[in-house]
């Protein structure tokens, strides 16, 4: 951000009363918190590349995975099941 930008954004503070401060306030605190959250990961994910542990990051894929169905069991419940075979 340059300079002239903050200096035009501290001179109309006095000019926003309470509320609109307090809620500039919220929003600089998320936005602050949001870019710190990102930027964690994107360290994280460039200490590996550097230390040679991966080659690269590969990112999700960004398409919709399909919905599944839930699937209907009669009688006693599949986890029931699973703990009496183990006993």
């Amino acid at each position: 951000m340059s300079q002239a930008l903050l200096n035009q954004i501290l001179n109309h503070l006095p000019a926003l009363d309470l509320s609109e401060l307090q809620h500039l306030n919220q929003v600089i605190k998320d936005y602050i918190c949001h870019q710190e959250n990102n930027a964690k990961p994107a360290d994280f994910h460039q200490a590996l590349v550097d230390s040679g542990m991966v080659r690269q990051i590969k990112r999700p894929s960004q398409e919709r995975k399909t919905k599944r169905q839930l699937v209907q069991v009669k009688g006693e419940p599949i986890s029931q099941t699973i703990v009496d075979e183990r006993r």
